[in-house]
């Protein structure tokens, strides 16, 4: 805790969540001995990253301005080179090239149909974008590169003027006065909403970052959208790319992202395939339905006459586009994962409360949150209707019946992956506010958890139990499936029981 902000700037980040392995070298052998491992680092805990001494108090002073350069420095994304020794122990390597770290504070460039010069993003305070920050979950795309996703950034931003009231687009994304209690305002005006607004509107972004280019400027894709991005799941059909996205928050929404040409002939054309498309948002039916409803300028209700003056006005307030053509709002969505073999897709709805349709398992409140399955029209991504069923419910028998008896107790699905073989992993994040907790019906579950599911019979296995306070998060394997890097996010944080 007693390094500076520059000492931070060159070490590994805090609170790791999505993470990704990209293979250095042809073939699967070669590719699983040495690779990229790319972390994401979702959050900075004060009692940690300062010293005992300094304290975690943010004050209006250099020391308060020293601290929350440090913080700034703990977030980002990781890049480092990392190879398998001979007796099978993996070691990073010090030197490499790749090595790379993308903090809170790194020039960053917009792309897309919202600009850097846009209106709403231009800072006088600041008139170079900086930085990404909350990065959650992630995703990879078919030409190579890591996309990283802004999630809670609001929970950044406050301010000490009492005459300051949330404009309906931050009233929307959870902006308020107080923040999450970071206190950066209290330092720097570029996190203090009342002098410095628009800083606000610079995230919440999908953010692509070239893994192999050490000196290339991370882009946020602006066609992506502005919401609280869980991840973002590439996959491809017919030749274009395709993003899903949850954004977590309770009663908020699914989004798919389907590019207008194919991914190759974009890029041989020198243009993003992130560019070039429309974004989409879920309405689910209860008949097993659902509709992707295009979030267009123009289109069903965004239209100027409704207050929506063009495409970017309709990305940048995502969320309020999404509740005007009448998505569905569901419990938490978080992660997606695709099984490539059979075109099928899962999202995981943490747990919620306020909406009990059927996609939301039925249940209000939903405490446990659930697995949803869906298949698109003819497998195709592309396509705008699909078919959903609920492929598990999370929970304990011992206060609900409608959970098999059989199945491995566990809470709040959040992370989810399919691998090459198809099994489906899912990832625990019960809150420490419910961890082991009788009153929250959670003292049978215990502590977060891995899991395996056979996604053709249902069945659940517990694969690893992490410590009391921590969230497991962000899993992958070398191409071999010889070695499987997991996330432990912070294990050993505070809780009651």
């Amino acid at each position: 805790g007693s390094n500076s902000a520059a000492d931070q700037e060159q070490q590994v980040g805090f609170n790791h969540d999505g993470l990704h392995y990209f293979p250095l070298g042809h073939g699967r052998g070669r590719g699983s001995r040495r690779g990229l491992l790319v972390l994401n680092h979702e959050y900075t805990d004060a009692s940690q990253i300062y010293s005992a001494a300094l304290g975690s108090a943010i004050t209006p002073d250099a020391l308060g301005m020293e601290k929350v350069a440090k913080a700034l420095a703990g977030h980002g994304v990781t890049v480092v080179e990392v190879r398998r020794m001979p007796d099978g122990e993996w070691e990073y390597v010090i030197d490499s090239p790749y090595n790379r770290r993308i903090t809170g504070s790194t020039p960053v460039a917009f792309s897309g149909p919202v600009s850097a010069s846009h209106l709403l993003l231009v800072s006088a305070l600041v008139p170079q974008p900086l930085g990404t920050l909350n990065n959650c979950a992630h995703g990879h795309t078919p030409w190579g590169t890591y996309l990283a996703c802004e999630e809670n950034w609001n929970g950044y931003f406050g301010t000490s003027d009492g005459s300051w009231v949330a404009t309906p687009l931050q009233a929307r994304y959870g902006v308020t006065a107080g923040g999450f209690g970071y206190g950066w305002h209290l330092a720097s005006a570029r996190f203090d909403v009342a002098q410095n607004p628009n800083e606000l509107n610079r995230f919440g972004w999908v953010v692509e970052i070239d893994t192999l280019q050490p000196g290339s400027t991370p882009v946020k894709r602006t066609a992506l959208g502005c919401i609280k991005h869980e991840g973002a799941t590439v996959t491809q059909s017919r030749g274009r790319v395709v993003v899903y996205s949850g954004d977590d928050e309770n009663g908020d929404y699914l989004y798919k992202f389907v590019g207008n040409a194919p991914w190759r002939a974009l890029r041989d054309d020198g243009l993003s395939p992130l560019d070039h498309g429309t974004l989409h948002v879920a309405k689910f039916e209860a008949d097993g339905t659902g509709t992707w409803l295009p979030l267009v300028h123009g289109q069903s209700a965004l239209t100027a006459e409704n207050g929506f003056a063009d495409q970017a006005d309709v990305l940048i307030r995502t969320r309020m586009s999404a509740d005007a053509v009448g998505a569905t709002r569901l419990h938490r969505p978080e992660w997606v994962a695709v099984n490539e073999r059979t075109d099928d897709v899962y999202v995981t709805l943490t747990n919620g409360s306020g909406n009990s349709a059927p996609v939301n398992s039925g249940r209000d409140p939903n405490p446990y949150g659930h697995i949803v399955r869906f298949r698109e029209e003819a497998g195709d991504h592309t396509r705008t209707s699909f078919q959903w069923e609920v492929f598990l419910l999370a929970g304990d028998p011992t206060y609900d019946a409608a959970v098999p008896a059989e199945q491995p107790k566990f809470g709040s699905p959040d992370g989810v992956w399919v691998d090459l073989e198809g099994r489906v992993w899912i990832q625990t994040d019960i809150s420490n506010s419910s961890q082991n907790r009788p009153e929250r019906q959670y003292d049978g579950i215990k502590n977060n958890q891995m899991l395996a599911a056979d996604p053709r019979t249902g069945e659940v296995r517990r694969f690893l139990t992490g410590p009391r306070g921590c969230e497991i998060t962000g899993v992958v394997t070398t191409p071999d499936q010889r070695t499987m890097f997991v996330n432990v996010q912070h294990p050993g944080e505070s809780t009651t029981f």
